[in-house]
């Protein structure tokens, strides 16, 4: 299996696939709180079944070309991932998500990847746009939105119910123009 190295740290991004629900079950169990406070998917991925049904859904998604699950790997164990949710090449369209579990934070893992996933969609799928979708509560991942020169394209008040309560989101982008400039290949 092909991996991408992210830097000198023993860091690297890898594709996730079905056959990995074990250890992306144990990956959601060391961070299932901290990943849970601003992204649902800890109470989709409860146990070994709903582990590899989430991940045989991004590998339907990747054989039809409308999505991708890449997981961020530390000297080899899982400890977040970057998921293209949405890739339409007909529209030239994508939105890029992420989560860490809380051994992996602060280490910039997260902005590397999403490069690397970014760089790949519009380079090599002809993606014109990228969304980031995130909770206005979510400090950490609008940082990254920021480091990756997106910008803030608006605000959904209270468009997101998550555990009873309402929450406002924030719509981010980054256009192919914006990011070919940004990264020095205008």
């Amino acid at each position: 299996m092909y991996a991408i190295s992210l830097g000198d740290d023993g860091a690297e991004l890898r594709p996730l696939e079905p056959w990995q629900a074990g250890e992306f079950l144990a990956h959601m169990d060391r961070g299932r709180e901290f990943i849970g406070r601003h992204n649902g998917l800890p109470d989709v991925v409860t146990d070994l079944e709903s582990s590899r049904a989430y991940l045989q859904a991004y590998a339907e998604k990747a054989a039809a070309d409308t999505g991708r699950l890449f997981g961020i790997r530390v000297d080899g164990t899982l400890v977040g991932a970057v998921i293209l949710r949405t890739l339409d090449t007909v529209q030239g369209t994508a939105e890029a998500g992420c989560w860490l579990e809380p051994s992996a934070v602060g280490k910039g893992l997260v902005t590397r990847s999403v490069r690397v996933v970014i760089d790949w969609a519009v380079e090599e799928r002809g993606v014109h746009r990228v969304d980031w979708w995130v909770s206005s509560d979510n400090e950490p991942s609008i940082a990254v939105a920021r480091r990756l020169g997106m910008t803030k394209e608006g605000v959904l008040r209270q468009s997101y119910l998550y555990r009873g309560k309402r929450h406002d989101e924030e719509i981010w982008s980054v256009l192919a123009p914006e990011w070919r400039a940004a990264r020095g290949r205008g």
